[in-house]
């Protein structure tokens, strides 16, 4: 079962719908944060099991919602990427320490294995070219890294959103589905979370196995 896939010129357009969509909306994605998404967001960073030093890549930041847990566990880097420049421009008002990036993830032109933890954070259902996206994402990842597609509200939040959006929005998939999904992109389903209030999917890469050869026996 792959994404879905659509032309570029499609793809152009949606992402700008959503560019200026996103500009237009900056001051409602600043604090202070509906009641009991704070502790929904601690759950979706603690579930990347983020360890001192490691670089870590927050896709669809938005005005940087993620950034201070984030920097709680002391990573090494923090990338930042964002389709909108507004939101962009708030976040590094916010956090200066954050490198941000404006642009599509499947566009991100980040060295091969760099990043350990990716976050997709609220913004899955909306990324148009999925199949360009993870692809890139996976090049980008370092072996055992992490992937979490979450989003604090769950999956209700977003059915109400696509009612009224201008711009379309893709189911989070359940467990066997994020199976095949993700498959092609050498990604395995670690965990599933999903209640009528949060969804969290994580995803790692496989390790890379080292070989040696055995030392023969001299005669």
């Amino acid at each position: 079962m792959p994404f879905k896939t659509l032309d570029e010129k499609e793809i152009q357009r949606l992402n700008r719908i959503q560019r200026e969509r996103f500009d237009e909306l900056v001051e409602r994605f600043e604090p202070p944060l509906p009641e009991g998404v704070p502790e929904r967001l601690s759950r979706i960073v603690a579930a990347a099991g983020i360890r001192n030093g490691e670089v870590v890549l927050d896709v669809g930041t938005g005005t940087g919602i993620l950034v201070p847990l984030l920097q709680s566990y002391r990573p090494g880097r923090i990338y930042a990427c964002d389709l909108a420049g507004k939101m962009l421009k708030r976040l590094r008002k916010n956090y200066p320490g954050v490198e941000t990036i404006l642009s599509d993830v499947r566009d991100l032109t980040l060295p091969d294995a760099r990043i350990d933890v990716v976050f997709i954070n609220a913004c899955y259902p909306n990324i148009v070219d999925k199949a360009g996206a993870f692809k890139n994402v996976a090049r980008m990842m370092t072996p055992a890294g992490r992937l979490i597609i979450s989003h604090p509200l769950g999956k209700r939040f977003v059915d109400r959103l696509r009612r009224n959006s201008p711009f379309p929005f893709d189911d989070f998939p359940e467990k066997s589905e994020a199976e095949q999904l993700f498959s092609p992109y050498r990604f395995r389903v670690e965990m599933l979370v999903d209640e009528p209030e949060l969804y969290i999917l994580t995803l790692r890469r496989p390790s890379t196995v080292l070989r040696t050869s055995r030392p023969t026996r001299q005669q």
